[in-house]
């Protein structure tokens, strides 16, 4: 079952320090793009992946093809692809030791988040970190 609760939440945002981001564009139009931007300002380590930009940079950032070519451990995985790329995106989280799968909205498969789940991997489905973030703080949970 995905993480839901405002305090689950608020845990995997304050103990994540760098966070893949599966779905980069280098179009400012786009959300990932936005978002990408968004959490490097929030004090993030932002690895972006894109096998269609790998070797330039994003924000600053190398885009790397994989998950598997960032050098360094990520925390968390964050989706910006469609659902039916979740159940390979959380195997390859698994392989390289990824313990946090977050899905942006409207990305959304079941089975995806039992695999992760079994996997021992953490999930938060259907958000979008920079909604949560600023939402959580005025709560007080960050």
């Amino acid at each position: 079952m995905p993480l839901s609760s405002d305090a689950d939440i608020a845990r995997v945002l304050a103990r994540t320090r760098s966070i893949a981001l599966i779905g980069a564009s280098a179009d400012p139009a786009r959300p990932s793009h936005r978002v990408a931007r968004f959490l490097i300002e929030e004090g993030y380590e932002v690895h972006p992946v894109n096998p269609a930009l790998a070797g330039q940079q994003l924000h600053g950032c190398e885009v790397r093809a994989t998950l598997a070519d960032i050098p360094v451990a990520v925390d968390m995985v964050d989706v910006f692809r469609q659902p039916q790329f979740l159940a390979d995106i959380v195997e390859q989280a698994a392989e390289v030791g990824i313990d946090i799968v977050w899905t942006q909205l409207g990305v959304v498969n079941a089975a995806a988040a039992l695999a992760a789940e079994a996997s021992g991997l953490e999930v938060v489905m259907d958000r979008c970190p920079a909604i949560e973030l600023p939402r959580l703080r005025q709560l007080g949970l960050l």
